[in-house]
C-alpha cells in the first residue's frame, strides 16, 4: 500500500468527488490562452504521475505549485495531503476552480493559499516565512517563462534564498521535451548547452517521463518532459552566481566554434589575441574543444581564471562585446 493511500485510510479524509477537470472547464468556459503559453493536463494519471516523481510529501510539508490553471495538478497534490499548498496563478479566470477546491481541502485541515500573481515577482520570503518545513516546487510551466524561471531559480540556489532557504528545497516542472533533455544532457551530448551547465552547477537533474503533446488541450507542437532537480547538498562553485552565468552565456555564444570564440569575446579585442590562451593555460582548458565537450569542471575552471584576471582588470568586467563601439571603446573610464 502507498504512503498515500495510508495516510488517506488513517485520516479517514479525502477529497470529495469533484467535476472532472474537463467538465470544470467547459462549465466555466475556460480556454487556453496562447499569450500566456497555456496548455491544460486533463488526465489525472498523468497528474498523479507528476507529483509521484517530486518524492514523498508528507504532513508538515509546504508545496508551491507554478501556474496550477483549472486545478489538475493541483487535485494530485491534495490528495498528498501536504499541510500547505501556495498556488500562484496569474490568470484570474480560474479564480472560481481553484477556490472550489480550496473548500475541499478544508475537512483535510490543509492550508490553501492562492495569489492570483505573476511568478517571475512572487516574495518567496513574503509569503513563506517559516523555513523550518520542507519546501517542494511543483509545476506545468508556461513554455514561454520556463528557462527564465529556472535560472532566477538558481540564482535564488546559488544564494540561499527565497524558497531555497533549506537545502531541501526539490523542483519537479515540465518543460518542452527539447528543453528537458537539455537540461539533463551529458557531456559530449550535442544538446549540452549553457542550461545544461547552469543545471548541473547547482543540481542534480533527472528526466522522469515524457507526455505526448497529445495529453495536453490545446495539444501543442512539441511533446513535454517532467524533470526532477535536486539541489546538490555542495554546489561545485562558491562563485558569484552572475559571474558564472556570464561566462557560461558566451562560452555556449557560438556552440559549433571552438569554445575559445566565444569565450574571448568576454575580453576587449586589444586584449584577446594575448589573454585568451593564456587564461585556458591557466584554466588546465584544450581550447580547441567545442562548448558541449566541455565538462562543468572544465567550465568553472574558466570562470575561476576569469574571475582572477578580472580582480586584477576590473574594468574588463564592465566590456560588452555586443554593444555599440562608441560604448566598448570607453569600458577602460568605467
Amino acid at each position: 500500500m502507498s504512503q498515500t493511500a495510508a495516510r488517506v485510510l488513517t485520516s479517514g479524509m479525502r477529497l470529495p468527488p469533484l467535476p472532472t477537470i474537463r467538465d470544470l472547464v467547459k462549465l466555466y468556459k475556460l480556454q487556453a490562452m496562447k499569450q500566456l503559453s497555456q496548455n491544460f493536463l486533463m488526465d489525472e494519471r498523468l497528474t498523479d504521475k507528476i507529483v509521484k516523481s517530486a518524492g514523498t510529501i508528507d504532513r508538515r510539508d509546504i508545496v508551491l505549485e507554478v501556474g496550477p490553471g483549472p486545478g489538475g495538478i493541483t487535485r494530485s497534490i491534495l490528495r498528498r495531503q501536504p499541510q500547505r499548498l501556495i498556488l500562484v496563478e496569474k490568470d484570474p479566470r480560474f479564480r472560481e476552480t481553484l477556490d472550489l477546491l480550496k473548500e475541499c481541502a478544508r475537512p483535510l485541515d490543509i492550508q490553501v493559499d492562492i495569489y492570483h500573481e505573476d511568478i517571475l515577482r512572487f516574495n518567496m520570503d513574503q509569503h513563506i516565512l517559516d523555513n523550518t518545513q520542507r519546501l517542494h516546487l511543483i509545476g506545468n510551466l508556461p513554455f514561454a517563462i520556463s528557462t527564465r524561471l529556472l535560472i532566477n531559480w538558481y540564482a535564488d540556489l546559488s544564494n540561499r534564498r527565497g524558497a531555497f532557504r533549506r537545502q531541501d528545497t526539490c523542483m519537479t516542472l515540465t518543460f518542452q521535451k527539447e528543453v528537458a533533455e537539455r537540461i539533463c544532457a551529458p557531456l559530449g551530448s550535442e544538446q549540452r548547452c549553457r542550461l545544461s551547465i547552469m543545471s548541473q552547477i547547482w543540481t542534480d537533474p533527472k528526466l522522469k517521463f515524457i507526455i505526448p503533446g497529445k495529453a495536453f488541450v490545446p495539444k501543442p507542437q512539441v511533446d513535454v518532459g517532467v524533470v526532477k532537480l535536486i539541489p546538490l547538498k555542495r554546489p561545485k562553485t562558491q562563485l558569484p552566481f552572475d559571474l558564472v552565468e556570464r561566462v557560461m552565456r558566451h562560452i555556449f555564444s557560438m556552440r559549433q566554434k571552438y569554445c575559445r570564440r566565444g569565450f574571448s569575446n568576454l575580453l576587449p579585442p586589444e586584449l584577446r589575441e594575448e589573454q585568451t590562451p593564456e587564461l585556458f593555460r591557466r584554466a588546465d582548458v584544450v581550447d580547441t574543444l567545442r562548448p558541449f565537450e566541455l565538462s562543468v569542471d572544465e567550465c568553472l575552471r574558466l570562470a575561476e581564471v576569469y574571475a582572477e584576471y578580472i580582480k586584477s582588470n576590473p574594468e574588463v568586467a564592465h566590456y560588452d562585446y555586443r554593444a555599440p563601439k562608441t560604448m566598448t571603446s570607453s569600458y577602460t573610464s568605467l
